[in-house]
């Protein structure tokens, strides 16, 4: 058990590492910047709401895809854009770790509004971790989901495709790169 124990800590320690620093480069901005769009146009298609959202928020992330895959230990990873003011500031790799009764693979959307500056500006700070207890609200097609701010956040997440089981425990590890 020990052994195990150990394993997965060298496992998390690598995955939380592997972010790895580079240049700023405007053609991935770009990428990054059209895949947002498109998973914010689905977004406001299937949560009415979400336009309150972006205009409430100080500023939100989108990251277009997450691939997550699991069998027992899971790993997630995804990344995206920060907007301030319609504006992109920073990109933002997201990776996650999870351990219990888990299997399969999805992909799906997220998207993080930030209530004030000052949560934004703790955020952009970078290394920004979300705990297992930080709920995000699933959003399916034609959905009408009662969500509001918590801890100065909200969080979304949107299903593109795949299939998971899991009755897990991980957290959310967040690298933010200022442009």
């Amino acid at each position: 058990m020990k052994k195990l124990l150990h394993a997965v800590l060298a496992i998390t320690i690598a995955m939380i590492s592997q972010v790895a620093s580079s240049a700023w480069d405007p053609d991935e901005e770009a990428e990054y910047h059209q895949g947002a769009q498109e998973a914010l146009a689905e977004f406001k298609k299937n949560y009415p709401d979400a336009q309150k959202f972006i205009n409430m928020a100080a500023g939100y992330v989108v990251i277009p895809t997450v691939g997550k895959a699991a069998i027992g230990i899971g790993g997630a990873r995804g990344t995206g854009l920060l907007y301030e003011g319609g504006a992109v500031t920073a990109m933002v790799t997201l990776t996650q770790l999870s351990f219990g009764f888990q299997g399969g693979g999805q992909a799906y959307s997220e998207f993080i509004f930030f209530e004030d500056a000052a949560t934004l500006a703790n955020f952009k700070k970078g290394n920004f971790e979300l705990n297992a207890q930080a709920s995000a609200v699933a959003i399916t097609a034609g959905v009408s989901a009662d969500a509001a701010f918590e801890d100065g956040m909200a969080i979304f997440t949107q299903e593109k495709g795949g299939l998971m089981y899991e009755a897990a425990v991980g957290g959310q590890k967040f690298k933010v790169e200022l442009k």
